[in-house]
């Protein structure tokens, strides 16, 4: 019986203890990671540095100097040289540490072997970058921070850069119009594409920017924004009547700046200007940006009268595309389907977006078609995007780089009242008043009537 009170005394905290932590790794992984990995990957880290450095091949041979000190003072063994390692920083999902590479290493050195970092000191992942000539910095991830997305707190907000994402390597992927002026968004049905529409237009609509949507799908994705956005197409054909109204926008635009630009011999050099960025913010137009809903509607024909509609509409596109940065004129194009046999300027128009996001597709071109040109590796990574994980997407730019992203859930509801709430901001383009869309006025809410109706208290 004694046996028994002490193994309930000592094993029942035990297995609490065990239960609890194995419930909160799985089910809170952040506060898991916070009380016990953190601890944890900090102390393998500082114990076996050494070792790990030597047994992944990112040592060198001690110098002269380094070998004559050690023999001088002490007796034990000359050993490898690894990195110099820098402070420690702990993070709410993992560790930050800065390495001084030792003479003859690179930073590829260090990242081909993140993957055996990773398995020695028991984190989810790791992440090489590079600091400045001859510093890296490893970044430690301790959980998977995409299966639950949750956006860091600190982020500034600045005009046209809008966090929509989390990268996996628990950075906030922020989609910028100033450095990345057009992108192209491909994803399924249920893909999570919309939700990164979403997170793009409730971004977009706290800031004095115009909004404009094309939505071939009778504006199912975009009319519950209406009440923020300056034009709405719903079809094809008024699709065909407000690009046209888009470049004169643009045209005029140019002949702004081109005005700007009458160079006189004392004109100071911070007011000569090739786009509207250079100009005073009394005369800088708003900026505008298009999204472009179901590109594929607007290539798709039926008959040649539709055929030229849609060579002409393209035209359009690729125009704006290749013009309207300096204009302050974004695109935004959004498709479940994307490829050279949608029709004559499909790859050029391509060829103008800079970003890249794929969602999941139901097929390897349309991977290819986003990120083959610029990412062959991220095409695999792409098409190895599981329907049970909405929003994972690989993101990439014509510089060559790409990672996974995740969106975090946005209702629809949440969207649209942030546009209700933002809709004061709305500016004054006269160009785009014909193609407004109407804002449906919402009903009053009735207060509901009391039970009991009170009586007047009489003498």
């Amino acid at each position: 019986m004694t046996d028994l009170a002490t193994l309930l005394e000592v094993g029942g905290p035990v297995a609490a203890l065990g239960g609890g932590a194995a419930y909160a790794r799985a089910r809170h992984p952040g506060f898991y990671w916070s009380a016990v990995g953190l601890p944890v990957s900090t102390v393998r880290l500082l114990g076996s540095y050494s070792s790990v450095m030597e047994a992944c091949g990112l040592t060198v041979a001690p110098s002269r100097l380094r070998v004559l000190a050690v023999k001088a003072t002490t007796r034990r063994e000359v050993r490898p040289v690894p990195p110099r390692r820098g402070i420690i920083r702990p993070t709410t999902t993992g560790l930050r540490v800065r390495l001084r590479l030792a003479p003859g290493q690179e930073p590829a050195d260090v990242a081909a072997s993140a993957e055996r970092l990773r398995h020695a000191w028991g984190v989810h992942a790791v992440y090489v970058t590079t600091i400045k000539p001859g510093v890296v910095e490893l970044r430690l991830v301790g959980f998977d921070v995409l299966r639950r997305v949750r956006m860091p707190r600190k982020l500034r907000p600045d005009l046209l850069r809008v966090p929509v994402a989390l990268r996996e390597d628990a950075t906030p992927f922020v989609r910028d119009y100033r450095t990345v002026p057009h992108q192209l968004t491909l994803g399924a049905t249920l893909s999570g594409k919309s939700m990164y529409l979403r997170h793009l237009v409730a971004g977009l609509a706290r800031q004095p920017v115009a909004l404009v949507g094309i939505d071939c799908k009778r504006g199912v994705e975009l009319a519950p924004f209406a009440p923020r956005l300056s034009a709405l197409a719903t079809d094809p054909e008024q699709a065909a009547e407000l690009l046209p109204v888009l470049i004169k926008e643009m045209e005029d635009r140019y002949d702004l700046i081109k005005a700007r630009q009458g160079i006189a011999p004392s004109t100071p050099d911070e007011e000569i200007t090739s786009d509207i960025w250079g100009l005073p913010e009394s005369e800088r137009p708003v900026p505008v940006v298009l999204f472009v809903d179901e590109v594929a509607e607007l290539f798709l024909v039926a008959t040649r009268k539709d055929e030229e509609r849609r060579d002409e509409m393209v035209t359009q596109l690729i125009r704006l595309a290749q013009l309207g940065r300096a204009a302050g004129i974004y695109l935004e194009v959004c498709g479940q389907r994307f490829g050279a046999e949608l029709g004559k300027g499909a790859t050029m128009l391509r060829a103008q977006l800079t970003g890249r996001v794929c969602h999941r597709v139901n097929d390897e071109a349309s991977a290819k078609m986003a990120l083959g040109d610029i990412a062959p590796e991220a095409v695999s990574a792409a098409c190895a995007i599981a329907p049970e994980r909405p929003g994972l997407a690989v993101a990439g730019d014509t510089s060559g780089g790409w990672s996974r992203i995740r969106t975090p859930y946005l209702s629809l509801g949440d969207a649209a009242e942030t546009c209700r709430e933002s809709a004061h901001l709305v500016p004054d383009l006269p160009a785009l008043k014909p193609f407004r869309p109407d804002v449906p006025v919402r009903p009053p809410v009735e207060t509901p009537s009391p039970v009991v109706r009170p009586r007047p208290v009489t003498d």
